[in-house]
């Protein structure tokens, strides 16, 4: 069969940024949209059959729905799983998997993340043929259904404790998920393997998922483990595709230093990180004879990377921790009971202490347009190249907003500012 999208012009992604389809409930994002996408979808994927999962948004049955919708107008099987993290789709996924779902995003937000049938984010490309068919009327609407399956939890869950857990008995272990899609998953996860728990953000209703907890606000993890005396804490965002830590000191973990802890205890060779990766990171990976390999922001480019370079392990400042020794994408859960497991007996401060951290300051500029001056490309050189590798200056466009992100980072945090304070007035000059 030809493909459903050959001749058609593509223009661009409109609605696609770096993670799917995101906006504002009722604004950028409707229930019209939500089914037009289900509809595109199946068509460019020549019908069959697409799991839905989504996180615990109040606005997430209403476009689970409508995506469902999309999907039977053209022919095709939609298969609603209910709440569902992220990961859990993207190992589930049968000609497509999507999942309505804004991440880290706060609850007003909503979305659409792709993945194909082996559970890869789509490509530039393939976003661009799906948007080509937005407005295709349906089709085959007679062959359609809308199914359910209620046992999508427990056969994620199986295979995440079978390929990523190790006995935990006597860890105590603070828990927060976000008020999210791991809710009623990581806390049993843990005590499964013989862990001490005590959970947090655990009640969603809909209206609170990553407000004032979770891997976007580590306050109340950080208090619950000093409070507690707990040996370790671990936070997810309302999907559960990023994972943050707190030590027994209620002393948050980045991402890079869970990479960090990881790289050395799995023995890989190769890391992938990106541009926002500490230089503490690198330096220590260097010493230890680890390659890295660095990539824009963003999980998906990653992932690309990691399948281009045959690695297993990659990740993110932010918390996405991708292992693929089992998996095919970032998984929290699966991070964080690969961190535990790595503490055998050790304090997860001392495991890492072993990654020196440079001061980093960061910055974002609004902007009247996004694209980069000649004079100030130029200035950022120049600055790097005088550095020598004793700090560096990075700026980038943001994917999504007016704006321009400005990372200075240097052996002192006075330096790291005032390298930021500069670059910050150029681009305001230039481009604001």
């Amino acid at each position: 069969m030809a493909n459903p999208w050959a001749g058609q012009t593509r223009t661009g992604r409109r609605y696609f940024g770096t993670d799917g389809v995101r906006g504002l409930v009722g604004e950028d994002l409707t229930p019209q949209l939500v089914e037009k996408l289900g509809r595109a979808a199946t068509l460019w994927c020549e019908g069959g059959a697409v799991f839905i999962g989504r996180d615990t948004r109040a606005s997430g049955p209403e476009l689970e729905r409508a995506f469902a919708s999309g999907v039977a107008s053209a022919g095709g099987n939609a298969v609603i799983a209910g709440v569902l993290p992220t990961p859990a789709v993207a190992l589930l996924a049968l000609d497509l998997g999507i999942v309505i779902s804004a991440s880290h995003n706060p609850p007003e937000y909503n979305g659409v993340k792709f993945f194909d049938r082996d559970g890869r984010k789509l490509t530039d490309v393939q976003e661009e043929e799906i948007e080509a068919l937005l407005d295709s009327p349906p089709e085959n609407q007679d062959q359609g259904r809308i199914d359910g399956l209620e046992v999508a939890v427990d056969s994620y869950l199986d295979h995440i404790l079978e390929r990523f857990g190790a006995e935990l008995d006597g860890l105590r272990i603070g828990v927060d998920c976000a008020n999210g899609a791991y809710s009623w998953i990581a806390p049993r996860a843990f005590e499964d393997l013989g862990a001490e728990v005590a959970a947090i953000g655990i009640d969603p209703d809909g209206s609170n998922i990553n407000v004032s907890c979770g891997a976007t606000d580590l306050r109340a993890l950080q208090e619950l483990v000093r409070d507690a005396r707990l040996d370790i804490g671990v936070a997810f965002d309302g999907d559960g595709d990023r994972m943050l830590a707190v030590d027994e000191n209620g002393d948050a973990l980045d991402g890079d230093q869970i990479l960090a802890v990881l790289a050395l205890e799995l023995g890989v060779d190769l890391v992938v990180v990106t541009t926002m990766t500490n230089l503490g990171f690198h330096r220590l990976m260097e010493e230890r004879g680890i390659r890295v390999v660095t990539t824009d922001v963003g999980d998906r480019y990653v992932l690309e990377a990691l399948e281009r370079e045959h690695g297993l392990l990659g990740g993110e400042q932010s918390g996405h921790i991708i292992y693929l020794d089992g998996h095919v994408t970032g998984d929290g859960l699966a991070a964080a009971l690969l961190l535990c497991g790595a503490l055998r007996g050790r304090s997860l401060a001392e495991l890492a202490a072993v990654m020196p951290r440079y001061p980093q300051v960061k910055e974002n500029v609004r902007v009247v347009r996004r694209e980069l001056s000649d004079g100030l490309r130029h200035e950022v050189d120049r600055l790097n190249a005088e550095l020598a590798g004793r700090g560096r200056v990075l700026v980038r466009p943001s994917g999504t907003e007016p704006v321009i992100r400005v990372l200075a980072e240097a052996e002192t945090d006075e330096e790291a500012s005032n390298l930021c304070g500069s670059i910050t007035a150029l681009v305001a000059r230039e481009l604001g």
